[in-house]
């Protein structure tokens, strides 16, 4: 429900805000985690990376846990 309401919010105050203004916004943020990923080093990025992979493969787990609790219990019925 909150998302629904944020984005109604969103588009209600995007009519007083100029495309122009997004776009820069936009833009803007692109160039900033440019800049940021430029001050890091290298084994930076390649660790976030890793550590995405794990975290995903933690969630695949979760995510393959339940369903099989699910299996297991829809075949005890």
């Amino acid at each position: 429900m909150a998302d629904k309401e944020s984005s109604t919010e969103r588009q209600r105050f995007r009519e007083f805000i100029p495309d122009q203004a997004l776009e820069h916004a936009r833009t803007a943020c692109v160039e900033m985690c440019r800049s940021l990923e430029g001050l890091l080093p290298p084994e930076f990025a390649a660790h976030q990376r890793a550590a995405r992979k794990e975290m995903l493969l933690a969630v695949r787990s979760v995510i393959d846990a339940s369903l099989e609790r699910i299996e297991t219990e829809q075949a005890a019925e």
